[in-house]
Formats: structure tokens, sequence, C-alpha cells
């Protein structure tokens, strides 16, 4: 064969060798590329596996968060109330110890009451214990006083009584009606009493602690409650003195005015004022 027809040969043995190379070079990358594939592949199933578990994982923390969102609000509405009940107990406790700050107040004012109160109370006991002791001694005067009474009433059953002084008009009647008398016989009537101007007497007893004297002088003689004396001593006016309370033969006057009780004394003369 000559050179000319060896080289197409040469030629074509190289191509199929090339041919034959790159059909190995290609399957070995298809093989390859399908290695890669299938283990893509198994990637992308394991992949989707994941995704699907994640999507149950996310199904599941969806529902989670929804029950937590759920037990967030109801927390928050439970915080609320709490918030809520809080401020109402704070704003109990506020008012109850504004309560308990007043009430501290009315303690010590009720305090300081009882204190005065008891002051009070001590210093009463001892004004009744004084007003006890004045009593009994004014009981003690007035018995006293109304023995000093008896005894002058039971002394001037024998003594004379107030001096009557009459009128000259009053002493002409008189005189006639004895003429009168010893001309006619004599009857059972009673003889008129003459006519009385003035009735005179004197202070038996003079009590300055109750305000009033005593004079000799009492119903036998026509004196009445209201009955009014003027007291003389030595002719001289000293004043006045109202009848209040008349025995038989004396009676109890008190004074007028207040400032003649020092000036009178047991012995002076009481005239009556007017009839």
């Amino acid at each position: 064969m000559s050179n000319k027809g060896k080289l197409p040969v040469i030629l074509l043995i190289l191509l199929i060798m090339v041919s034959l190379s790159l059909a190995g070079g290609v399957f070995y990358l298809l093989q390859k590329e399908r290695a890669k594939n299938l283990a893509l592949q198994g990637d992308l199933d394991e992949i989707k596996t994941r995704l699907r578990v994640t999507e149950t994982n996310l199904q599941d923390y969806k529902k989670k968060n929804s029950d937590l969102e759920s037990k967030f609000q109801l927390a928050e509405e439970n915080i609320n109330k709490l918030n809520k009940g809080l401020q109402e107990e704070k704003t109990a406790k506020q008012e109850a110890l504004a309560k308990i700050e007043q009430l501290k107040l009315d303690l010590e004012q009720q305090k300081a009451l009882r204190s005065d109160l008891e002051k009070k109370f001590n210093q009463a006991q001892k004004d009744v214990e004084g007003i006890r002791v004045q009593l009994k001694d004014l009981e003690s005067k007035k018995t006293e006083l109304e023995t000093k009474i008896k005894n002058l009433e039971e002394q001037s059953q024998g003594v004379e009584l107030g001096k009557i002084v009459v009128s000259p008009e009053a002493t002409a009647s008189a005189q006639a009606t004895v003429g009168e008398t010893k001309e006619k016989p004599q009857t059972k009537e009673k003889p008129q009493k003459a006519q009385v101007s003035a009735l005179e007497g004197k202070v038996l007893v003079v009590n300055r602690d109750y305000n009033f004297v005593v004079i000799n002088l009492g119903s036998k003689d026509g004196v009445g409650i209201g009955s009014v004396f003027s007291i003389y001593r030595n002719n001289k006016y000293i004043g006045d003195v109202k009848v209040e309370k008349v025995h038989d033969s004396m009676a109890a006057a008190d004074f007028v005015t207040s400032n003649i009780k020092d000036k009178v004394n047991e012995g002076d003369r009481v005239v009556r004022k007017g009839k």
C-alpha cells in the first residue's frame, strides 16, 4: 500500500480512537452526571422529606404559636385584671390608711376629751364634796336656826306682843265704845278691833348667811306674807325687810336691799309700812 492509501486509514483510525475516547469520556461524564443526579435526587428526596417534616413541624409550631397567643392573650387579660385589682387594692389601702389616720386623730381627740372629762369629773367630785360639806354645814345651821326660832316662839308665848300704836281717831272711837259699854248691858258680842295705823316690834334674830331677819310679830298681830317693815335704830332709818314666812307670834323677813344686812342688829325696832 502506498503512503497515500495508508494516510486515510491512519486518519480513520485516529478518528475512531478519538471517537471512542470521546464516547468513553462522554459515557464517563454521563455516568458521573447520572451518579450526581442520583445523589442530587436522593438529596432532593431527603430535602423534600425534611421539608415535609419541617412543614409538619411548622404547622405544629403555628398551632402551638396560636395556643401560645391565646394563652398570652388570656394571660394579658388576667394581668389586666390583676393590675385593676391591684389598683383597687392600692386605692382601698390608701383609703384604709386615710381612715386609720382619721381614726388615730379621733382617738387622740377622744383621749384628750376623756382626759378633760376625767379632770372635770374629778373637779366635779371635789365640788360635790365641797357642796356636801356646805350642805351639811347649812343643814346644821338650819337645824340650829329652827331650834332657835322654836325656842323664841316658846319664849314669846308669855311675852307681850309688839306694841300697837293707834291714831287719835281710833282712841276716841275706843273711848266711845267703852262709854257705851258702861251704859249698855254687857252682851256676848265681840268688841270691834281698833283701827291700826302702825305696828311696831323688834328684831329677834339676824341671819346674814341666808339674808333674813326674824321679828317678834306674827299672824296674831295681823302680819301676813308680803308685809314690809322699816328698821330703825335710835330713830335712825336703816332699811326695809319683806315678810316671806309667818308664824303665830313671829315672822321671817328678807332684806329688800342686800346692803343693809351688815347694818341690822338684834333688838332694832321694826315698824310696818302702811296698814
